[in-house]
C-alpha cells in the first residue's frame, strides 16, 4: 500500500492496493453467493459496497409488506439453507436476517461506503484497475484496487428507472419511486396513481387499498397475472416440475388454463394477456409474470381502478391516452430498475449498452481477461446462485494455477541462488 501525490492531494488521500484474488463489486445476494464460494475454495477477495450495509436494495428500497414471491427453497443461496422455522414465503425482514447470517457464517466483510468510480482493464500489465471513493469518514478518500479478476455483482436492479412524463413538474402533488415507498399509512383517504403493473405496482396498489387509499393503476401494455399457488402448490414449483417432462409452450398452455380456471377472465378488467406465454416471455424478454396475492380481488371489486397509459400531467391531474382526466393527490412510480454498469465499467464487449451481459443465461457469467458477472440472468435468486457457483469455481481454478506457478518460480529462483554459492 503506498501514497501518491497529485493536484488534489489535499482533498483525496490516494492509495493503491494490490488484491491477491478477485474484487467483487456489490454486497447483495449475488456478491455474497460468490464470496461464499471463494471462501470454500480458500481464495482471498475484496468486496466493495457503496451502501452502509449488505443487500441495500432489500434493506433500504423495499416496502414493509414485501415477502419473497417464490417459495424459500428457490431463493436460498449456495451451501446455506433457510432456517426450518421460516415460512414458505419469508418476509423481507426474515430474508435480510438470512443474508446477514449468511455473511457472518462465511466470514464475508465487505468494504462499506465505497463507491466504484471506474473499473478498467490495463492491457499492458494484464490487470484490472478499480478506482473507488470511500465516504465512510468526513474526508472522502480515493482508493485504487489492482487485481487479476473482477466480479460485477451489482445486478439488474442497481438504479431506479424514472421515465419522463410531460408536465410531471407541474403536477404539484407528492411523487416518489416505489423504491422509496414503505407503507400506505400516510396515504389514507388519498387518490393515488400507481404507474406500473408488475409485482411491485400490484402490491403497492393492494397495500394502498388496505390503508383506505384509492389507487388507480396504470397498465400501459399487456401483462400475465398468475395465481401464486395452483392446487396447493407454488405455481413456480409446478412450472419447474412440468418443464422437466414437457416442452415450454405446453407448460405455458397448462399454466394459462389453470389461471383462467382460478382467476377467471382478467381481460374484462383491463388486463390484456401477451401473445407469448408467461414462461416464454420471461425467457425471451425477461418480463416476469405477476403472481397474484390479492390485488386481483380488489381490481374486481373496483377498489383498484385499472387505467391506460398517461398522456400528460398537470396541476393535481393526470390525462390518460383515452382522454380521461384523473384527479389525483399523489403519484407512485412502480417503473422498475436498471443496471448501473455502463456508468463505471470501461468495457464494451461483454456488457450491452443497458448494462446486461450480451450472452444470455446460462452463458452470461464469464467475459474476457478475468471479468465475470453475477445477478444479471433475469432469473432471480436461483439464477444468481447458479452463476455464482460457476464464477467461484472458475476463479478458484485460475487462482490456484497462478499461485502454484508463482510458488514454483520462487522455488526455482531460490535453487539457482543456492547453486551460486
Amino acid at each position: 500500500m503506498f501514497q501518491t501525490s497529485g493536484p488534489d492531494h489535499d482533498f483525496f488521500a490516494r492509495r493503491c492496493i494490490w488484491v491477491n484474488g478477485p474484487v467483487i463489486v456489490g454486497a447483495g445476494p449475488s456478491g455474497l453467493a460468490v464470496g461464499s464460494g471463494l471462501r470454500g475454495q480458500g481464495v482471498p477477495f475484496v468486496m466493495l459496497e457503496r451502501a452502509n450495509c449488505i443487500a441495500s436494495l432489500w434493506q433500504n428500497r423495499t416496502y414493509d409488506r414485501l415477502k419473497l414471491h417464490l417459495p424459500k427453497q428457490f431463493c436460498q443461496l449456495p451451501s446455506f439453507p433457510f432456517p426450518e422455522d421460516f415460512p414458505e414465503y419469508p418476509t423481507k425482514y426474515q430474508f435480510i436476517n438470512y443474508l446477514e447470517s449468511y455473511a457472518k457464517h462465511f466470514n464475508i466483510n465487505p468494504h462499506f461506503n465505497e463507491t466504484v468510480q471506474s473499473a478498467k482493464y490495463d492491457e499492458t500489465f494484464g490487470l484490472w484497475r478499480v478506482k473507488t471513493v470511500s465516504t465512510s469518514s468526513s474526508n472522502p478518500s480515493e482508493v485504487e484496487y489492482i487485481c487479476r479478476w473482477l466480479v460485477v455483482a451489482t445486478g439488474e436492479n442497481a438504479e431506479k428507472f424514472l421515465p419522463e412524463f410531460e408536465g410531471l413538474q407541474d403536477f404539484g402533488g407528492h411523487v416518489m419511486h416505489a423504491c422509496d415507498y414503505k407503507s400506505g399509512e400516510s396515504y389514507r383517504g388519498e387518490r393515488v396513481l400507481v404507474v406500473g403493473c408488475g409485482n411491485s405496482g400490484m402490491e403497492v396498489s393492494l397495500d394502498l387499498c388496505n390503508h383506505d387509499a384509492s389507487p388507480s393503476m396504470v397498465v400501459r401494455s399487456s401483462v400475465h397475472v398468475l395465481p401464486r399457488e395452483i392446487l396447493g402448490r407454488s405455481t413456480f414449483e409446478l412450472a419447474v416440475t412440468m418443464m422437466k417432462w414437457l416442452p415450454l409452450w405446453m407448460v405455458d398452455k397448462i399454466l394459462l388454463l389453470f389461471s383462467w380456471l382460478i382467476l377467471g377472465n382478467i381481460e374484462k378488467y383491463g388486463l390484456t394477456r401477451p401473445c407469448l406465454g408467461p414462461l416464454q416471455l420471461k425467457n425471451t424478454q425477461g418480463k416476469t409474470p405477476v403472481l397474484d396475492i390479492g390485488a386481483l380481488e380488489k381490481i374486481r371489486s373496483g377498489k383498484i381502478k385499472v387505467v391506460p397509459g398517461i398522456k400528460r400531467f398537470s396541476s393535481g391531474k393526470a390525462e390518460l391516452v383515452n382522454g380521461e382526466i384523473l384527479q389525483i393527490d399523489s403519484v407512485i412510480l412502480a417503473t422498475g430498475y436498471r443496471s448501473n454498469v455502463p456508468s463505471w465499467l470501461k468495457e464494451n464487449e461483454f456488457f450491452s449498452e443497458d448494462g446486461i451481459p450480451k450472452n444470455q443465461f446460462p452463458n452470461g457469467w464469464k467475459g474476457n481477461a478475468g471479468l465475470y458477472a453475477v445477478g444479471f440472468t433475469k432469473r432471480g435468486l436461483s439464477g444468481a446462485s447458479l452463476d455464482a457457483i460457476s464464477v467461484a469455481f472458475d476463479i478458484a481454478r485460475s487462482w490456484k494455477e497462478e499461485t502454484k506457478q508463482k510458488k514454483t518460480t520462487v522455488a526455482a529462483r531460490h535453487r539457482r541462488c543456492i547453486s551460486h554459492f
